[in-house]
């Protein structure tokens, strides 16, 4: 019932859409897959509709939308206070899409049960440990025959909020272990890899021997990659999966403005490194018709489109969440 409420609901909103029109939205390469299928879906219902979503990782979304380039971004994190100043189109809306992992994919012949603790990633990815029979990654792997083969780190190259995600998880799990901070782009040490986008870091991981990267679960099962069990806050080591993130949203705490993190979640069944991805909009839309459409689409993303997430490895949104997401949709004005 609740979602062909929304259904309604959302043809309703396009009602209003009097010609063709066509949305433009970049950013998030985590959820660019979800936006693919449900913009197939969407347009089987809505003939005449365009709409275009292309990646870039989510800093490009952001900044995108704040230079009124596209309709809608995609992103992983949201702006800055600072960066809030510069957007030219006023003040925006967060609208939460859904939960995923980032796994910890690697390239080792012979070795498919690889499990890793915050501090030892924390050391992997500044360089402190660069050989796989290393004794803090044996000290994990007990009965894991593991190569004396070089690690090769690879990381975004592009402003990414899977990059801001994954360091922030760092700093909350590692602690002083981890020194490189947390952002969209950091400083990575110099003999590491980047890759564009999600789909870059794993096509290094999958033509590299010994490289591990921080990929989401939907593009690392995509390439058919390998990936490690973390261990969590409740000292119990999780595989990454579209149940071990829903349980990582489990009570989280979520802002007025519908702004929260699922990192490094309690319970001895979260996936650890579990984030969340948002769509961006301006609160007050510039041009009647197309604000129509935006409000139908994100009516889709919100309700039925949800039932998809889990074929895509995703999580939906908590029951709670989407309700405040789909409640949110009355503070976007039209002219």
């Amino acid at each position: 019932m609740f979602y062909k409420m929304l259904g309604v609901v959302a043809s309703v909103g396009l009602a209003a859409v009097a010609n063709a029109q066509t949305l433009n939205g970049s950013g998030s390469t985590f959820q660019k897959a979800y936006q693919e299928s449900a913009i197939e879906q969407f347009k089987k219902a809505h003939t005449g509709v365009t709409i275009n979503y292309g990646g870039g990782g989510s800093g490009k979304g952001r900044q995108d939308l704040a230079d009124m380039v596209v309709d809608f971004a995609g992103s992983d994190s949201a702006y800055k206070d600072a960066d809030l100043e510069k957007v030219k189109g006023g003040p925006v809306l967060y609208f939460p899409l859904l939960l995923g992992p980032i796994t910890l994919a690697y390239n080792i012949d012979g070795v498919h049960g690889l499990k890793l603790s915050p501090v030892t990633i924390a050391k992997i990815f500044q360089r402190e440990i660069t050989k796989w029979n290393d004794p803090a990654i044996a000290a994990d792997n007990k009965g894991e025959k593991l190569p004396d083969l070089a690690i090769v780190v690879a990381h975004r190259a592009d402003g990414s909020g899977t990059t801001d995600n994954f360091t922030k998880y760092l700093v909350a799990a590692a602690g002083d272990a981890w020194k490189l901070k947390s952002g969209s782009t950091v400083e990575w040490p110099a003999d590491t890899q980047a890759g564009a986008g999600n789909p870059g870091v794993a096509q290094i991981v999958k033509s590299t021997k010994g490289a591990i990267g921080y990929v989401d679960l939907s593009d690392a099962k995509a390439s058919g990659l390998t990936y490690a069990a973390v261990k969590n806050q409740a000292g119990k080591f999780v595989e990454p999966t579209a149940a071990s993130a829903s349980i990582a949203g489990d009570g989280i705490d979520v802002k007025e403005n519908l702004l929260f993190s699922a990192l490094n979640a309690k319970g001895d069944a979260a996936y650890p490194i579990t984030y969340q991805t948002w769509v961006i909009v301006y609160a007050s839309q510039k041009d009647a018709a197309k604000g129509a459409l935006v409000k139908s689409y994100l009516h889709y993303l919100l309700g039925e489109g949800q039932k998809m997430l889990p074929e895509l490895d995703f999580a939906p949104l908590p029951k709670g969440l989407q309700a405040k997401a789909v409640k949110q949709l009355e503070k976007i004005k039209l002219p």
